[in-house]
């Protein structure tokens, strides 16, 4: 893409890759850099920082966590997690079904809407953010307080808001909504493997275990929000996506003299003059050590994210065979090639499109075959095989049964095109009448079949029931309905087809669509539920 009069939104803005990539991106020209930060400090310094070197690029700053919704993208997970009417705010957000107010609510979208991107690029470290929240510990004390009978709702509540997946899961599809919202033309993530390239031998840990399960969840997140965006990029209206993953320790920001802060807070100095019997240091009866007053200051290399390194640990940590390290410059060099439209070889996303195995010519054959032979044993046995809801969801049942009725009342496409659609309902609701075999077939398989105003034919299981007596929405989901107003709706979508069919270039070149529907074949219940999944749903595949 041309970068320059365009807005870029930087997440993660003020770290060491964000830094090094906005710098970068003033050499392109773009009109608007928008940093993202979780913290207010560090994103207007690193807004003040940028905005010396931008000459006429607008620099704006915004801080608070992507993954909330706005209502409480500030106040702190601390404080979020304190505060119940907070928690269920977010809970409802992170649990219910994805709608349009969910969205509406997330203080990314509302960045979205506010700086209408031209491409973001994704700095943030995902996968620590959600890991690190450490579900095996929030698990331990949840089954601790089991034992004892003091199970609360806040524990289960804060257990639920500690367990990765759902919140990886949400925040991919509130991403990729607010992508297509705007137009977005590229999405690039800056991703992780979790051990700085090195395997499950790592020898940085956080308890005894090596590696520990904390940072093997990071690992696993890392690997899921990969696939996600796998998938994002087979996603129709999606824009180009890319993850950059750096398999190794990013460094570094500065080499310098001063304060040594860790997790943003300065190191008091303290001192313990006298050893002390190890039971009384840590009996808390007593404080061995006393505060010094001062601030532990030294020569450190700054990571970012990954803190302040002493020169001993740096070298260790870099060394050969160790995490060694790839500069932030270089990451940002790889960003804005890809965001250029220059193919680095570094891109997760490319890499599984061309490891993964998809369809095959081979089956693309034997797919002919099959489906001889399926039509022969029907005609052998006397029976119509068209679907017993193994796939899932049971709409796609209930679409195929729907037009294998229809199949068996019009003889084409256009005749039930022009149809009447309370004709229609009542020779379908008599043809289900009629056929005991198939109206059996429809309700052993867990589907219940609509007829005339409320009345319905069901079986012993019923795979969507209606909740909270709402009959029509699991009507809609997984019920074959026969009503007028269904019957509209096919209709509707046969006139549809018919009109394609009429306006569609008829040729004999390899561009002719050779699978279309055309106007007088007969009915095809697969075909119609392609369509369908074609032209309404936008389920249409887009790379092999």
């Amino acid at each position: 893409m041309e970068l320059q009069g365009k807005t870029v939104l930087i997440l993660g803005g003020s770290g060491l890759v964000g830094r090094a990539v906005a710098l970068r991106l003033l050499e392109h020209r773009p009109s608007r850099i928008v940093l993202v930060a979780l913290y207010e400090e560090e994103v207007q310094q690193g807004a003040a920082w940028l905005s010396a070197r931008a000459g006429d690029v607008v620099i704006d700053a915004e801080w608070g966590d992507i993954f909330l919704p706005e209502l409480v993208a500030k106040l702190g997970w601390g404080n979020l997690m304190s505060d119940a009417a907070h928690r269920r705010t977010v809970l409802a957000d992170l649990l219910d079904d994805m709608t349009p107010d969910v969205l509406e609510r997330s203080f990314l979208y509302q960045l979205f809407k506010r700086y209408q991107p031209d491409a973001v690029v994704d700095c943030i470290n995902t996968a620590t953010a959600f890991a690190y929240r450490n579900v095996f510990h929030s698990a331990r004390d949840l089954l601790k307080a089991a034992e004892q009978g003091k199970v609360t709702r806040q524990l289960v509540e804060e257990h639920v808001l500690s367990i990765p997946m759902p919140q990886l899961i949400r925040h991919v599809q509130i991403m990729l909504e607010c992508l297509r919202s705007v137009e977005t033309e590229a999405y690039v993530k800056i991703g992780t493997s979790g051990t700085g390239g090195m395997g499950l031998n790592i020898p940085y840990t956080h308890s005894e275990e090596r590696p520990s399960r904390m940072l093997l969840a990071k690992s696993a997140v890392a690997g899921s929000h990969s696939l996600l965006l796998f998938l994002v990029a087979r996603t129709p209206g999606a824009p180009a996506t890319i993850e950059i993953k750096p398999t190794t320790a990013i460094a570094w920001q500065e080499i310098a003299h001063g304060d040594i802060r860790q997790k943003g807070l300065p190191v008091r100095k303290v001192d313990c003059p006298r050893p002390v019997p190890v039971r009384q240091a840590f009996d808390g009866s007593k404080q061995p050590w006393k505060d010094l007053g001062t601030i532990l200051q030294s020569v450190y290399a700054d990571l970012g994210e990954n803190g302040l390194f002493a020169r001993d640990e740096f070298e260790t940590v870099t060394a050969l065979r160790q995490m060694e390290f790839i500069t932030p410059e270089e990451v940002a060099d790889y960003v804005v090639s890809e965001l250029l439209g220059r193919p680095t070889g570094r891109d997760i996303v490319t890499a599984l499109d061309a490891a993964t195995a998809g369809p095959t010519y081979h089956a693309g054959l034997l797919r002919a075959a099959a489906i001889d032979r399926l039509e022969a044993l029907e005609r052998e046995h006397g029976v119509r095989s068209v679907a017993f809801e193994m796939l899932g969801p049971p709409r796609l049942t209930k679409l195929l049964y729907e037009v294998f009725l229809l199949s068996g009342l019009r003889t084409s496409v256009a005749a039930l095109a022009e149809s009447d659609a309370p004709s229609l309902a009542d020779e379908a609701a008599q043809l289900v009448a009629k056929d005991t075999e198939l109206r059996s077939t429809i309700v052993s398989i867990g589907l219940p079949i609509v007829v005339d105003g409320d009345n319905v034919y069901r079986g012993e299981k019923v795979i969507i029931q209606p909740e909270d007596g709402n009959f029509e929405q699991a009507g809609a989901r997984g019920w074959v309905d026969v009503r007028e107003r269904n019957m509209s709706v096919w209709i509707r979508r046969a006139q549809r087809m018919v009109e394609q069919a009429a306006s569609r270039a008829r040729g004999s070149d390899s561009a002719t669509d050779w699978f279309a529907i055309e106007a007088e074949q007969a009915i095809s219940p697969p075909q119609f539920a392609t369509w369908i999944f074609r032209f309404e749903d936008g389920g249409e595949r887009i790379k092999r």
